[in-house]
């Protein structure tokens, strides 16, 4: 039986997942999304050009494969045809071999709205949301209150846009929320409706499919499926950092509700994690630098969000993290990201545990963010020099090898994959 493989990131998300699902393209005849929307931001680099997807799967500049946005995806018809037409003016034909899932659903512009009103009565406590209407729509979708991306032909469809906008209208209003004075996209709220309208539209002369049955014909036929996840395990919304968490589940179990296949259909899953941790937003990081190394990791790593351009956290390499990951995703195979990122320091720290009250703890903590724990380290040496002339495991430098040993050893898995440099050729097969 033909299985779906699994592409994930197993940190705070950010972890290069858009750029592995590139490389892996080639393997596969079909790249399907199944969770998040338009708060992911998967980057691709070859030929020396830069690509940001915020909703097409990263398999789109491959003409062969076909690219499937699955029903747990969330879709921002504005923000699609962005991306559509950027990869059109780049001279590609994205139309020709995307699908997109009727049972998807539709964020409109009233959700970005109530995102920014809600984020905005947080205050202090505030979750670092993109603003992009992650949570209301996944929180309409929940309450049986959604739109979805089968209806958009159907008659009545303007009625219920307009019922649903009147409903939020009116919560954003009693919350006191001025949005007349908030843009969308550098737009006011009327612009933005009227582009997302015509971008409605626009929907309709894509491949609009009942995904679920079309993706198990196609295991049935003997074709291959690798599904890709956005954002990251950490960021769960069951198992990770609550409430600084997304809207969605991003792990391996999302697969399975997210396109429509059983859980026997899962086939091998690949983790990926950077050689070091970031996060966007707010929320625990037990690892995250304060200093000087923090700031060299961001500058050196380039990281600001490819969605919100917001400076990422930056800090040490998390192993209890890592392991909970693994643990809960069923991972086969790791991927390391942005190795090179670590060339400049001599010694390089990872955190081997978390201790409270002077205990070492035995498990993955409930609350991440109780200020009794502190992580513990273990220093080891750098390696302190340039990858750029690596071209194969066997070239890379002995204290790399050495780092990749060690977390292998504590992890008890391979790291089958490591990547030196953002473009798809800067990558190792071990």
């Amino acid at each position: 039986m033909t299985k779906v493989d699994v592409i994930l990131g197993l940190q705070w998300g950010d972890e290069g997942k858009g750029k592995i699902v590139d490389v892996f393209t080639p393997r596969y005849d079909i790249i399907a999304r199944f969770q998040g929307g338009p708060n992911a931001g998967h980057t691709i680099i070859f030929d020396g050009k830069k690509f940001v997807l915020h909703t097409i799967p990263s398999g789109i500049f491959h003409k062969e494969t076909l690219n499937v946005i699955g029903n747990g995806v969330i879709i921002d018809p504005f923000i699609l045809f962005k991306e559509i037409d950027n990869l059109v003016a780049a001279g590609m034909t994205p139309g020709d071999n995307l699908l997109v899932s009727t049972r998807a659903h539709l964020i409109i512009p009233t959700h970005r709205l109530l995102d920014a009103a809600l984020e905005s009565a947080k205050g202090n406590a505030k979750i670092g949301s993109t603003l992009k209407g992650i949570g209301p729509t996944y929180t309409d979708k929940y309450g049986r209150n959604g739109l979805r991306v089968g209806l958009i032909s159907e008659p009545g469809f303007t009625e219920r846009y307009n019922q649903l906008k009147s409903e939020h209208l009116e919560v954003i209003m009693n919350m006191g929320f001025d949005f007349s004075l908030h843009k969308l996209d550098g737009l006011s709220f009327e612009a933005y409706e009227a582009k997302w309208f015509e971008s409605i539209e626009r929907m309709k002369g894509l491949k609009i499919i009942d995904s679920e049955s079309f993706l198990n014909a196609c295991l049935d036929k003997g074709q291959t499926v690798l599904a890709e996840g956005a954002q990251g395990t950490m960021l769960d919304v069951d198992f990770g950092s609550y409430p600084f968490v997304t809207s969605s589940n991003t792990i391996t179990a999302g697969v399975c509700s997210g396109l429509g296949i059983s859980p026997h259909r899962v086939g091998k899953v690949y983790g990926i994690f950077k050689a070091y941790c970031t996060r966007v937003g707010s929320g625990p990081f037990p690892t995250e630098l304060h200093d000087d190394h923090g700031e060299k990791l961001r500058v050196g790593g380039n990281e600001f969000g490819s969605t919100t351009g917001r400076p990422r956290r930056c800090g040490w390499l998390d192993l209890p993290a890592l392991r909970y990951s693994i643990m809960l995703n069923g991972v086969d195979s790791l991927i390391m990201m942005k190795a090179d990122v670590l060339n400049p320091f001599p010694t390089i720290d990872i955190c081997t545990g978390y201790v409270k009250n002077g205990a070492l703890l035995d498990n993955f903590p409930f609350e991440l963010s109780d200020e009794n724990i502190h992580p513990a380290y273990k220093t080891m040496t750098g390696w302190h020099t340039s990858l750029d002339q690596c071209t194969s495991h066997a070239s890379i430098p002995g204290a790399l090898a050495d780092y990749i040993r060690y977390i292998e050893n504590e992890v008890g898995l391979p790291i089958d994959i490591v990547s030196i440099g953002p473009d798809r050729l800067q990558t190792l097969l071990r």
